[in-house]
C-alpha cells in the first residue's frame, strides 16, 4: 500500500427527495489498500458504490476516483475501474475463454492482449482443461474467482468488489482472498463490501456506515481498540443496534 490518493471524497452526500441516503461521507483509499466499506441494509453503502463507480452523479459533495471527478467525468472512471457483483458478472451461457475475451474486448484490450490473458487466467485458476466450458457448468467458488480475474484483466487502478463471496464456501473463500492479496500487492486498489464479517479482518482498513453516515474508520486492529471488543462482529453490532433505517 502506498501514501498515493486512488478515492478521495469531502462530505459526498446523495438525496432521493427529502431522503438522505449517503450523508457527507468523507475518507481517503490509498493505492494498493485493501478497503472494507460495511454497512447493514439501508445503511447507504451500495448508494455510496454506485456514486464511487460513475453510476449515479451525487447531490452535493465531492469525490474523485483514480483522479477523476464523479460529477463531470464518469465515463473516464469506469474506464479504469474494475467491477465484481456477487452475481450477474459472467455471462453463463458463454464459455470460460468466451467470457475472458469478451470482457478484454469491452476493457479495450488487443487481440494478443486478450489472447496473452486468456492462457494466463485460465492457467493461474487452473481451468485449462475446462476452457472451453460453458460458466454454467463450473462450481459457484470457481465462477466468482473468475469473475475476480475478469474485473482485473485490464489492469485497472481500483476495483470495486460488491459481496463477492456471498454464498462461497469457506475454503473457496480463503482462495477468493488471496487473488485479492495477490492483486493488492501489484498495486490494485480493493474496495470490497461483504456480510462476512471474518472477512474485514482481512482489509487493511474498514469503514461502517449506519444512517447514510460513516460511524468508524481505522484499521481492524483499531476498531477492536476503540470498542474494546474482540472482534469485528462486535464492533459492527454495536454500531448497527443504533441504526433506524432498514432499507437501502
Amino acid at each position: 500500500m502506498s501514501d498515493e490518493v486512488v478515492i478521495k471524497t469531502n462530505k459526498l452526500t446523495k438525496r432521493f427527495g427529502d431522503f438522505v441516503a449517503v450523508d457527507a461521507i468523507t475518507f481517503d483509499v490509498h493505492k494498493g489498500e485493501i478497503f472494507g466499506f460495511l454497512g447493514a441494509n439501508g445503511a447507504g453503502k451500495t448508494t455510496a458504490m454506485r456514486m464511487l463507480c460513475g453510476l449515479s452523479i451525487p447531490t452535493s459533495g465531492e469525490a474523485k476516483v483514480a483522479g477523476f471527478d464523479v460529477f463531470s467525468q464518469p465515463e473516464e472512471i469506469k474506464k479504469n475501474i474494475g467491477y465484481m457483483s456477487q452475481k450477474f458478472s459472467l455471462y453463463e451461457d458463454l464459455t470460460v475463454l468466451e467470457n475472458i475475451e469478451f470482457y478484454g474486448g469491452i476493457y479495450g484490450l488487443s487481440n494478443k492482449e486478450i489472447k496473452d490473458k486468456s492462457g494466463e487466467l485460465t492457467e493461474k485458476l487452473g481451468l485449462k482443461h475446462e476452457a472451453k466450458q460453458l460458466v454454467k457448468s463450473l462450481p459457484l467458488g470457481w465462477k466468482q474467482k473468475l469473475s475476480f480475474l475478469v474485473a482485473i484483466v485490464h489492469q485497472p487502478k481500483i476495483v470495486f468488489l460488491d459481496e463477492p463471496t456471498g454464498g462461497v464456501d469457506p475454503y473457496m473463500r480463503r482462495e477468493f482472498w488471496d487473488l485479492i492479496y495477490d492483486a493488492a500487492d501489484k498495486g490494485i486498489t480493493i474496495f470490497v463490501t461483504t456480510h462476512y464479517l471474518d472477512e474485514a479482518e482481512y482489509c487493511n482498513r474498514v469503514t461502517i456506515m449506519v444512517d447514510g453516515k460513516v460511524d468508524a474508520l481505522d484499521s481492524p486492529k483499531g476498531l477492536r481498540e476503540k470498542f474494546g471488543v474482540a472482534t469485528i462482529d462486535e464492533v459492527f453490532y454495536k454500531l448497527a443496534r443504533e441504526a433506524k433505517r432498514s432499507a437501502d
